[in-house]
């Protein structure tokens, strides 16, 4: 086989990097469009321009998507959020946030990769979950208080945050993620900010009451049907019931 194997790894890594170049981009014009075309008074769109230029993505790409999204210029965005409801392997709940060109073509690609779980005919698992503002961040003092930090950011919520959960958090920092009202985001990532943290993600999404109980082989399998959800090009989030 010789060396071809180095050149298919390489390509690889090279559609894995445009895939998530691709996600970054969608997610700076998604938040431009829900929020402004301003980073300092959409922290949103800060969190997502700032991880865009942690992955090498040009300004111009950063200034095109927020334009795209915020309708200034010629371009505008055309997109529909779709949100799927659905259980992974084991009667997980999983809710999937989607947006896409085509509603035609990405529907029945959902519905294959939920082969080995299933899609939500009838009512809803979204009271399953606490629908939140979430806040991930992190402060170059590991030893910070974060309890404290969340009183005074006007969050409700704080938890431990750590690299094998968010490789955006350094192994030497305090990562945490801070749960609070979806109205209060903004007001959340501004404080973190002024006093030091910097944040990573600031969303609305989906907080699950409960988790089921599960063997390491079934966390196992879950996981695996969750990434190739992930993977998909129009898949947005995936959120589920899952530690």
């Amino acid at each position: 086989m010789g060396r071809q194997w180095l050149h298919a790894k390489r390509l690889v890594a090279g559609l894995k990097k445009g895939r998530t170049t691709g996600k970054l981009v969608r997610e700076i014009s998604v938040a431009a469009k829900m929020g402004g075309a301003d980073p300092a008074m959409n922290a949103r769109l800060f969190a997502a321009v700032e991880k865009a230029k942690k992955d090498s993505v040009t300004k111009d790409a950063i200034t095109r998507a927020i334009n795209k999204g915020a309708g200034i210029g010629d371009e505008k965005l055309v997109m529909d959020q779709v949100v799927y409801e659905g259980r992974a392997p084991h009667n997980v709940p999983v809710i999937v946030e989607v947006y896409t060109d085509n509603v035609n073509r990405t529907a029945p690609e959902i519905r294959v990769l939920f082969k080995k779980g299933q899609l939500a005919t009838a009512g809803s698992n979204k009271f399953l979950f606490d629908h939140v503002g979430l806040v991930e961040a992190h402060h170059p003092d590991a030893n910070i208080d974060r309890e404290g930090a969340a009183i005074e950011a006007g969050a409700d919520e704080v938890e431990i945050l750590a690299h094998a959960q968010n490789d955006d958090i350094p192994e030497t920092a305090a990562g945490a993620k801070f749960v609070c009202d979806r109205a209060a985001i903004h007001t959340v990532s501004k404080w973190l900010t002024a006093n030091g943290w910097t944040v990573v993600t600031s969303e609305i999404g989906y907080v699950p009451k409960q988790f089921p109980e599960l063997t390491e082989a079934q966390i196992t399998e879950v996981g695996d049907f969750l990434h190739e959800l992930d993977e998909h090009d129009d898949v947005h989030r995936v959120w589920a019931a899952l530690k």
